[in-house]
């Protein structure tokens, strides 16, 4: 049998790795059993949020001398994926995942499992077109067979990093005769998650492969995965998926469930994960190690009926008032504001809103 231990880490910065240098040194899980690391850091989460790379950089310098591996080792093993944001009363953190195998009797029930898989490297003139949702959706398959789901049906939660388009990276293209699908490269980063959400959606069943078209990308937004969780950066550039699920080959004392949000304020969607996994909101603190949302502005402009103001605020990027909404939001019913909301749910749950999960101890 598998168990997943889930570990979570409070952050003083983005270098910060103090917590899991002393969750190493404790043996709490080794670095060898380690599979992913999830964080959330304070950068603005946009192209120039140079806090991602720095965080990845310092969990895997750390790694690498524990396994005494090189960073390249690191990344084919370990997925390590930060994403840049943490507005309002969201807290920066990391969130371990280890995987160990253990003779123990199998449990009742289905418990947590997790896995992993990756893509090549994706040329510029990929980014957000077919080539990404193709290699996207084939990383997601083979991730669930590494987590040991033999059902997508319980798949709960896809997280994916994907790459963005950098001004070298536009101009790279040009000089090769090739054309981006955009060059500004803000822009770059929805069509990329984009593209990674209807690969999630693709490799579920959720969608058939032959009613996703390259066009369909931000412009047919009924097209979408209901547990895709897709962030953008700089700092690779290859997709890293991570898939969450439950298995009977898991012996985790974790289980995980989750809703959709059909807005930033949807609390009865975050309520109703909880109740799937049999957790009243008052014990709610206690039980729960966190939860994984995406969460984004309405692209009609408004949000049950009332304007809102998110895509035409100049100041800030629409992205950092979904976090910091949504943070408020799921963070009131939880009790708890270190939490992972990442902003930007372009196909990741229905339009305006976005998948929520929750991962909680068993009782």
């Amino acid at each position: 049998m598998q168990s997943i231990e889930v570990v979570r880490i409070p952050m003083r910065g983005p270098g910060d790795v103090t917590g899991l240098a002393e969750l190493l040194a404790r043996g709490t899980v080794r670095a060898d059993e380690i599979l992913a690391i999830l964080g959330k850091t304070e950068g603005n989460g946009l192209v120039n949020d140079f806090t991602r790379e720095y965080a990845v950089e310092t969990v895997a310098t750390l790694l690498a001398d524990a396994m005494h591996a090189s960073r390249t080792d690191i990344a084919r093993r370990i997925a390590i994926v930060m994403s840049g944001g943490t507005e309002g009363v969201l807290s920066p953190h990391m969130t371990v995942f280890a995987r160990r195998w253990t003779s123990k009797t199998a449990p009742a029930g289905k418990r947590l499992a997790v896995g992993i898989g990756s893509t090549r490297e994706l040329q510029p003139h990929e980014v957000g077109r077919m080539a990404q949702i193709q290699v996207t959706a084939e990383a997601v398959r083979a991730a669930i067979a590494d987590a040991g789901i033999d059902d997508t049906a319980d798949v709960h939660f896809v997280q994916v990093k994907c790459p963005l388009l950098r001004v070298a990276d536009i101009e790279s293209a040009r000089s090769l005769g090739e054309k981006t699908v955009t060059l500004e490269t803000r822009e770059s980063m929805a069509w990329s998650r984009g593209a990674s959400a209807l690969g999630v959606a693709i490799a579920l069943g959720e969608l058939p492969e032959e009613a996703v078209r390259e066009r369909d990308v931000l412009a047919h937004r009924t097209l979408y995965s209901s547990v895709a969780s897709c962030s953008a950066g700089n700092e690779q550039k290859h997709v890293s998926v991570i898939v969450f699920g439950m298995s009977l080959t898991s012996a985790s004392p974790y289980a995980i469930a989750h809703r959709a949000m059909r807005d930033p304020i949807d609390a009865d969607a975050v309520r109703g994960a909880l109740a799937d996994l049999g957790i009243a909101p008052a014990d709610a603190a206690r039980r729960v190690v966190n939860v994984l949302a995406k969460a984004e502005a309405d692209p009609t402009g408004h949000v049950r009926g009332a304007r809102h103001t998110m895509l035409s605020d100049a100041d800030l990027d629409a992205t950092r008032h979904a976090r910091a909404a949504a943070g408020a939001v799921i963070a009131s019913v939880v009790g708890q504001t270190t939490l992972y909301v990442s902003g930007g749910a372009e196909h990741q749950g229905p339009p305006g809103g976005g998948p929520v999960a929750v991962i909680a101890k068993v009782d």
